[in-house]
């Protein structure tokens, strides 16, 4: 199945690949990113295992990749837990507004 990045919204469509512009239904994001590509990776070079692809700086955006496939997998799971202990920190210095 193919998921949003962000929301882990199912993208249906005939299509193989979503258009260069299109957003997801419920959030909003951009579909032809990196983030929705299989090649993504964040600990390759470039952020991709592609070696011929060039440089895509915002991995968020919308772009012209030849080599974007999209990823069948579940949405990328993000990490809280090093922002929920500093917000935690936060407040324990300085109080909860």
């Amino acid at each position: 199945m193919k998921l949003c990045h962000k929301c882990g919204t199912a993208w249906v469509s005939e299509q193989r690949f979503p258009g260069h512009a299109e957003t997801c239904e419920k959030c909003g994001s951009y579909l032809h990113c990196c983030l929705n590509c299989k090649l993504y990776d964040p600990h390759a070079p470039k952020q991709c295992k592609s070696p011929t692809t060039e440089l895509v700086v915002d991995k968020e955006k919308a772009n012209f990749c030849d080599e974007f496939d999209f990823a069948e997998d579940k949405p990328l799971e993000r990490d809280d837990t090093k922002k929920q202990s500093s917000r935690q920190a936060w407040e324990n210095l300085f109080g909860n507004e």
